[in-house]
């Protein structure tokens, strides 16, 4: 397996975070021990990606009831948990892992019985360190399956980043890649600069770069001439919440990439931890869409590239309805259309 970065652990006591907004020119970890330096990383994408998010607020909520008295006994211990769930939660409101890790361990206090405050304590670390470690082998399973998929394929095209940096494992949408390489295999990436932050640009080239990996880099207007002119077989993004009936919220403008990919017959792949999966939203109209600083289009590196005062429109995803999505990628298996009937049978088994 090629090396990777860690973008998310915890050691001694401490959430360890990749600053990413620094990334490409600085290589800085955080050392994260208090829930509101948690809440100012995952708003600010010091972390970024699903999995990852979901990681690092999982270790943030067990870091904000830590300094709870452990004789203040069980309905302040809860009351305390539940309040930091909110404050967590609040910190972006697309991802849904987000929410999956922060109500995963409330349910985990919430089914404890017989526990006091100590081993609660306890026993959310636990859980959080378990979030991890499924989500390393997550990562894997999902490129397995992927590379079931990707036949005759040497190049890929990907939107934002959804390698190891945005997850606790190898990656999602990049999984297949390291997978190719470890098998002595070269499947080369073309990566979207990914406009108005540039994960791709930043990110994505950075992390496959460290890993010894081919990526070549282009902007996002590029994608048609490069999909034109037959430099890659297929496209693969990650994910932050798919709906029930197949539609998937992801980085702005990936909903352009699968457009060009459609019309040029190249199969668009969506790599998606189940848990990215929410039953609970019916489609990609009811996804809570973030909207970001507009400062972030009206400058670049720091220079003013636009009139200061300008209106800007800033979502920082988009929706790709279902009809253009070729098949889901999860830990579980592949899912094809009809997504409604289909995801069901393969995520939850029915």
């Amino acid at each position: 397996m090629p090396d990777r970065v860690q973008a998310v652990d915890f050691q001694a006591g401490k959430l360890v975070l990749l600053d990413q907004t620094l990334l490409p020119s600085e290589k800085t970890f955080l050392h994260l021990d208090d829930v509101a330096d948690v809440w100012e990383a995952i708003k600010l994408l010091r972390v970024r990606g699903a999995p990852a998010i979901g990681g690092a607020a999982a270790y943030g909520l067990y870091l904000g009831v830590r300094g709870v008295p452990d004789d203040a006994g069980m309905p302040a211990f809860m009351a305390k948990l539940r309040e930091v769930r909110d404050y967590l939660a609040s910190s972006r409101p697309t991802a849904v892992n987000l929410f999956w890790a922060l109500d995963r361990l409330v349910g985990v206090a919430e089914a404890a019985t017989g526990d006091d405050v100590a081993a609660l304590k306890a026993r959310l670390l636990d859980e959080a360190h378990a979030i991890k470690a499924e989500d390393e082998a997550m990562c894997r399973a999902i490129g397995e399956h992927a590379l079931t998929l990707f036949d005759g394929v040497d190049a890929v095209l990907t939107h934002c980043n959804a390698g190891s940096l945005a997850t606790m494992g190898i990656g999602t949408a990049l999984a297949p890649v390291y997978l190719a390489a470890e098998q002595g295999r070269t499947i080369h990436v073309f990566s979207d600069e990914t406009r108005p932050l540039l994960q791709g640009a930043r990110i994505t080239t950075w992390e496959l770069d460290q890993a010894g990996l081919p990526v070549t880099l282009i902007t996002d207007g590029m994608a048609a001439t490069v999909m034109r002119r037959g430099k890659v077989q297929a496209v693969i993004v990650g994910t932050d919440r798919v709906a029930a009936n197949g539609d998937v919220a992801n980085k702005i403008g990936t909903y352009g990439v699968a457009i060009l990919a459609h019309e040029h017959g190249i199969p668009f792949y969506v790599a998606a931890p189940s848990s990215t999966i929410d039953f609970a939203t019916p489609d990609g109209d009811a996804i809570e869409i973030e909207e970001r600083d507009p400062d972030e289009v009206r400058r670049l590196g720091g220079r003013q590239t636009a009139p200061a005062d300008i209106g800007v429109f800033n979502p920082a995803f988009d929706v790709t309805p279902a009809r253009y999505v070729t098949a889901i990628v999860t830990e579980k298996g592949v899912v094809t259309a009809p997504y409604p009937e289909n995801l069901r049978k393969v995520v939850l088994g029915g």
